[in-house]
């Protein structure tokens, strides 16, 4: 039989290698694990589910948007979970959880990096959103970065939810492609 790491490591290679079907199932078995995994770590800090499935598609989309960094030669399962811990330390300090709210053990993730790393990242995804129709813009801006829910991104934006779901669908895919052309010239 077949361990989880190595059939989630096949389905990396030949989604590297432009398997779509491969990618898929990739990204949902990915999903189930991250959603384990972070309703474990946030019912400790009385969080719930929706905050859980929000971190699930933050990570997802990482992990889509970052997976040609992924070096072949290493284990699969350490670089997605180096990806879920940081997207849980972005979520904590967005909703300014007081470390007092986080377990001793994992206190340290929470305060021992450089936010000027999270300032830089955010001026540069916003020049990068500068690119897309303003419908795009708009609904990733509303949901990604300003945390919103679709039913309020679609009144920010003057919208149906459907479309804010279609426009951050799209959006994302115009930017990784954006960001997949830039660091290639």
């Amino acid at each position: 039989m077949t361990s989880p790491e190595k059939e989630l490591k096949a389905l990396m290679l030949a989604s590297q290698d432009g398997d779509a079907a491969a990618h898929r199932v990739l990204l949902e078995r990915l999903s189930r694990h991250l959603r384990a995994y972070y309703k474990g770590k946030l019912a400790k800090i009385g969080r719930g589910p929706t905050e859980a499935e929000d971190l699930v598609q933050e990570a997802v989309l990482a992990i889509h948007l970052q997976r040609h960094t992924y070096d072949q030669e290493e284990p699969l399962t350490p670089w997605v979970h180096a990806i879920a811990r940081y997207k849980l330390i972005d979520f904590l300090r967005r909703n300014r959880a007081s470390v007092a709210d986080v377990p001793i053990d994992e206190a340290h993730e929470v305060t021992a990096n450089d936010d000027h790393l999270g300032a830089e990242s955010s001026f540069d995804v916003r020049r990068l959103l500068m690119h897309l129709p303003e419908k795009m813009r708009c609904a990733i801006e509303a949901v990604k970065l300003d945390g919103l829910s679709v039913a309020e991104a679609a009144r920010r934006c003057r919208i149906s939810e459907s479309g804010v779901k279609v426009n951050i669908h799209r959006g994302l895919k115009a930017l990784a492609a954006l960001i997949a052309q830039r660091t290639q010239t």
